[in-house]
């Protein structure tokens, strides 16, 4: 009987170590490698995710989680792909131009990677032709972060520099001074308040569960 509840319960807790030993387990015992990941490592994250939309856990808590779970992606990884199991979709993230602030980006990118996503890191101060270059190669969705006001309006530029290049690839948008009438104004296709929401809209805006 495969223990992916204890995968799960150990995630929570933050229990990379642990949480590294059940998943090996599981691929020793023989356990598909798509259920250790979906009834395993995403299910601990979701519960992590309604916990911290719940203010019942805080962003601590969520990166410990994180941590655990790419401890248990870290052994889990080099078997998907063999196994053909695929990513919900390529997601590229990254902070705006001008803007050096990544706690809320890396948050959303690992809640994003806990969900099932394939998420493409642009770090910090990344400018449009990068989100751009992203789209081209394949990602399905860009996430966009700003922590100042003064790089807010690098946002507006992406969405035009991707409509520019004639992409069709929605725009997520987030960060403390951002707000849904501000996406409305730029056209961006989503905004998300905390990381926990990024992964519903994320799903919502490319059609996936």
């Amino acid at each position: 009987m495969p223990n992916f509840q204890g995968i799960s319960e150990k995630l929570q807790q933050g229990k990379a170590e642990e949480v590294k030993k059940l998943v090996q387990a599981e691929i020793d015992a023989g356990t598909p490698v798509g259920d250790i990941l979906r009834k395993g490592l995403i299910a601990g994250m979701g519960v992590i995710g309604e916990k911290f939309k719940k203010n019942e856990v805080y962003v601590p808590e969520v990166l410990i989680a994180a941590r655990a779970m790419n401890a248990g992606l870290s052994v889990l990884e080099p078997l998907l792909a063999k196994a053909g199991v695929k990513p919900l979709a390529r997601v590229a993230i990254g902070t705006v131009k001008g803007d050096l602030h990544d706690i809320g980006k890396n948050l959303v990118a690992m809640m994003l990677k806990g969900a099932g996503f394939e998420v493409e890191d642009l770090k910090i101060d990344v400018a449009p032709e990068k989100f751009v270059a992203a789209a081209q190669g394949g990602a399905k969705l860009v996430c966009l972060s700003a922590l100042l006001t003064t790089t807010m309006p690098q946002m507006k530029t992406v969405v035009g520099a991707l409509k520019s290049a004639k992409l069709k690839v929605p725009v997520l948008i987030g960060g403390a001074p951002v707000t849904q009438s501000y996406a409305d104004e730029i056209g961006a296709n989503g905004y998300a308040p905390d990381a926990a929401t990024a992964v519903d809209v994320a799903k919502k805006l490319l059609k996936v569960k």
